[in-house]
């Protein structure tokens, strides 16, 4: 060992011990930050299932890859970190002396191999990525980006870690080939024989870049061991547990759509019929009430913004960014934490829990922190704005974009529930609704004795549950099937069809209620449980002596689907729900409905979100739309699981929107733009936005919004009527 060599090692170890303890200092405070949280026993079950779910999502990069170029360079780049920490590992020998390397795999011609090409596609990837982090930087001219609020100074100094780390890796290896110490041949390692045969003849040269290399890596480690908060490196590390704990890791895409959460106190399921205020939690009111899942989603956000970006709320300009609202609780959990660990915090009460003593020693920041409303205006220093909570549509872009699962519809509903049966704090107009759901058991409040209206003028007898026993599918109707007078049209066209095609169906009629959906994405989940309970009482005793496979209904309603389907089985209500769409798409397909004369104008579909996002139904409403029109369906950019919301969900249909660009009106140019003159939904939410977007663009006479059903009435009995000029909706 020369003099360089004792120099390269003294400060390697010395860098190396410093980064070290600073590391395990920092994982034992995010240990402790995350474990504040609420219990969450149900992350722990089906081992087997999360494992392969965790190793599909990260070595498969399923979700990053849908975004083409930026997942195949962050996917060649996180493979480099992985495999390429070897060569850090070696880089440790290499300061001892400049011809070492690994024992056992270091000399192997593979090993070489490999290495050489992650090194040069990393290279390639982290450019990528570094260009397209410039291009969409937030100063940039034309717009926000999905980088606005990110911190931007951490995103480039790990992407230039990253860089130097390859790049001096590289130089290693030059060295030693220009020393003639180098292990693989040419055809192995061509990129490193290249830069070889540009450095001199330098002895020292491996040893001195070797130190270089773990400096360069060392400080990495040092600042983010000195940043807890610093997602975009932290994620490497955080994402694999995030998505092992994702709520259901059997499901195809992000595990936080279809049923919420139900409402927990200390990891058990809420009974109403039990539950005290002043002993259960009710919804979340301080950042450690929420789950230590909770907490770990937002310490593993890596501020990429694909969420924001993919947001309607944040893309009609309105203050809520699901990424800034996570980032928000994040910073705020970290702030508040030596006060939480120091045993401080309220009761459920609202008592403080600590003594004086246990307070004393705080640093004022972190008490200053502790007495931040968790919901609040910017008067009142609150972490999240109501503003940002209330603007919240529970789409699910946001889930279904984030490549490490973080589940914001849970959060965001968590707070609400909080806000709307503690506080009794929420939007006035949503009231009304809540009202109506309590008193007349729908959100219009219209009558329940006018639940089968729609049925009068048929030229057939709508059977009723009870009325007759022998029907294959219970028709659930919907409060806006029955009762709103554009999704009427939908409900007749849907029963006219399943008579048509001699499917045996029945109602509910009056004894149908609603689903609770507006409640339950409101926060109230008192008033869906009453409403879910009586609707769970009243399906068992419709399916009484039936098994599940034959306790089959169909919905016309994304929300009620969607509820009956994920949710009712929180509750005791185990049913086989299918939307119509899929219903009809198979009576099409088996010759039980035959489409006899194309819909022609140009049809464009749009995705409903509890029907698309929320339970990955696309293709059955293009299947019938396939067969019912003339030409291809013209498809709008965002569609699929990208598709734009109508604004409606999250029960804002019944709350004004007062911030910045209507959503429904977005959706409706984007629709316009393909010139299509009829717009396809399968959601009476989605048509009641979309037809009000219509109308508002002056645009009534050239461009229909009609529900799926309608389209292949009219292709399938031609005779029908064509609807007309729509009338306003009930309460509307």
């Amino acid at each position: 060992m020369g003099s360089v060599q004792i120099v390269t090692t003294i400060l390697a170890a010395a860098i190396t011990a410093v980064a070290v303890w600073l590391a395990v200092r920092a994982v034992m405070k995010m240990t402790a930050v995350i474990r504040l949280g609420q219990p969450a026993p149900e992350r722990f079950s089906d081992k087997g299932a999360r494992t392969r779910t965790m190793l599909v999502e990260t070595a498969g990069h399923t979700r990053m890859l849908k975004w083409g170029v930026v997942g195949a360079a962050h996917w060649f780049v996180m493979v480099g970190f992985i495999v390429l920490s070897l060569l850090v590992l070696e880089a440790y020998f290499e300061v001892v002396t400049p011809t070492g390397g690994l024992p056992i795999i270091g000399h192997w011609t593979v090993f070489g191999l490999a290495t050489e090409i992650i090194t040069v596609l990393g290279l390639i990837g982290i450019v990528v990525l570094m260009v397209i982090r410039l291009r969409n930087r937030p100063t940039r001219p034309g717009g926000r980006s999905r980088f606005t609020g990110s911190t931007m100074w951490q995103g480039y100094f790990v992407e230039w870690i990253v860089l130097l780390v390859l790049i001096f890796g590289l130089l290693i290896r030059g060295f030693k080939v220009a020393t003639d110490h180098f292990e693989y041949p040419l055809w192995a390692t061509p990129v490193s024989h290249a830069v070889g045969a540009v450095l001199p003849d330098w002895s020292d040269g491996a040893s001195v870049a070797a130190l270089i290399k773990i400096a360069i890596s060392m400080t990495w480690l040092i600042i983010i061991s000195l940043n807890v908060t610093m997602g975009v490196a932290w994620h490497r590390f955080l994402a694999f547990p995030n998505i092992f704990f994702k709520r259901e890791p059997a499901k195809p895409a992000g595990s936080g759509l279809g049923a919420l959460r139900p409402m927990t106190s200390q990891g058990k399921p809420l009974d109403f019929e039990e539950a005290d205020p002043e002993k259960d939690q009710f919804g979340v009111a301080h950042v450690e009430q929420f789950s230590w899942k909770g907490l770990l989603d937002f310490s593993t956000c890596t501020e990429c913004g694909r969420c924001q970006s993919q947001c309607p709320a944040w893309n009609t300009g309105k203050p809520l960014s699901p990424k800034l609202l996570v980032l928000s609780l994040r910073d705020h959990a970290y702030a508040k934490a030596p006060y939480l660990l120091a045993g401080g915090g309220k009761d459920l009460t609202g008592e403080e829990k600590a003594t004086q003593a246990q307070l004393a020693h705080l640093d004022v920041l972190a008490l200053a922190e502790a007495d931040k409303p968790l919901i609040g205006t910017a008067e009142e220093g609150g972490v999240i704005d109501p503003d940002v909570l209330w603007s919240c549509t529970t789409c699910g872009a946001c889930v279904e974009q984030c490549p490490v699962d973080i589940e914001h519809v849970d959060h965001i509903v968590d707070m609400r529930r909080y806000q709307v049966l503690i506080e009794s704090s929420f939007p006035s107009e949503a009231g009304v609704m809540l009202r109506n759901l309590e008193n007349k058991g729908n959100p219009w409040g219209a009558p329940q004795n006018t639940r089968e209206d729609w049925t009068k003028g048929l030229d057939f007898e709508v059977p009723r549950v009870g009325e007759v026993d022998d029907f294959e599918y219970l028709f659930w109707v919907g409060c806006a099937g029955a009762f709103e007078d554009r999704a009427k049209k939908t409900t007749r066209a849907v029963a006219t069809l399943l008579n048509e095609a001699g499917v045996k169906f029945a109602i509910l009629g009056e004894g149908e209620t609603c689903s609770g959906d507006p409640a339950r994405r409101i926060g109230n989940e008192f008033v869906f449980q009453m409403l879910a309970q009586q609707n769970v009482e009243t399906l068992n005793e419709a399916f009484e002596g039936r098994d599940k496979t034959k306790r089959k209904i169909v919905a016309t309603c994304p929300h009620c689907f969607n509820t009956l389907g994920n949710e009712y089985g929180q509750l005791g209500g185990e049913f086989e729900v299918v939307h119509h769409t899929q219903l009809l798409a198979h009576l099409v397909a088996t010759g039980k409905l035959t489409p006899v004369q194309p819909v022609d104008g140009g049809v464009t579909y749009h995705d409903p979100c509890y029907l698309g996002r929320h339970n990955r139904i696309f293709a059955a409403p293009r299947e019938v739309l396939g067969d019912s029109i003339a030409g291809d369906l013209t498809e709008m950019p965002r569609n699929s699981e990208r598709s734009f919301c109508c604004g409606a969900g999250g029960a804002r249909m019944w709350m004004e929107e007062k911030i910045g660009k209507r959503i429904n009106v977005d959706r409706v140019e984007e629709a316009m733009a393909t010139g299509a003159k009829t717009v396809a939904v399968g959601c009476p939410f989605c048509s009641t936005m979309l037809n009000d977007g219509v109308n508002g663009k002056g645009a009534g006479e050239q461009v229909e919004v009609i529900d799926v059903a309608s389209v292949l009435l009219r292709s399938v009995k031609p005779e029908q009527p064509q609807g007309g000029k729509e009338t306003a909706p009930i309460g509307g």
